[in-house]
């Protein structure tokens, strides 16, 4: 990849970060979302209020996408919460990293005490090493949480890392 730079989507980013997320969602093998979403329903979850949402992009491309929001309310408020969705074709390069430490900074920014990730699918093996290696604990096991498409029921994780 050439040079990246992450920046906070707009609306007229919306058919790239589309072409993103419609497939993962499709697939039905990371998210506890429906796999049948259509594009308005997609356009919902994704970019839904309580969401800041960033764009990857490389080389003038869009690579991928995340949103930063807020775990809980009330007395969660101060734990934030993440989704990450990298492209096809650029997998494996570095963009979930990128978007990670990324989502990381902007989290102290506003003020987040600590990152959780709620629902991470223990077959999503790639997710689970890079989380971990950028300081997340698993500090719950969700047994057969997550119902896969190709696996049947697994395991999911609550991962989670301290921002102070």
């Amino acid at each position: 990849m050439g040079q990246v730079a992450i920046r906070a989507a707009t609306e007229a980013d919306w058919p790239a970060i589309l072409a993103i997320v419609k497939p993962t969602l499709a697939a039905g093998e990371t998210y506890a979302v429906d796999r049948d979403l259509d594009d308005e329903g997609i356009r919902s979850f994704w970019m839904m209020p309580e969401h800041e949402v960033f764009v990857v992009e490389a080389d003038g491309e869009i690579v991928g996408t995340y949103y930063l929001m807020a775990n809980r309310r009330g007395g969660g408020a101060h734990v934030a919460n993440g989704g990450y969705m990298t492209a096809l074709a650029a997998q494996g390069r570095g963009v979930a990293r990128a978007m990670c430490l990324h989502s990381l900074e902007r989290a102290k920014q506003r003020g987040f005490r600590a990152m959780q990730f709620n629902h991470v699918v223990s077959t999503n093996t790639r997710a689970v090493a890079l989380w971990q290696s950028l300081g997340f604990e698993i500090v719950g096991t969700l047994p057969g949480a997550f119902r896969h498409p190709v696996h049947g029921y697994v395991d999911s994780y609550v991962m989670y890392r301290s921002l102070l």
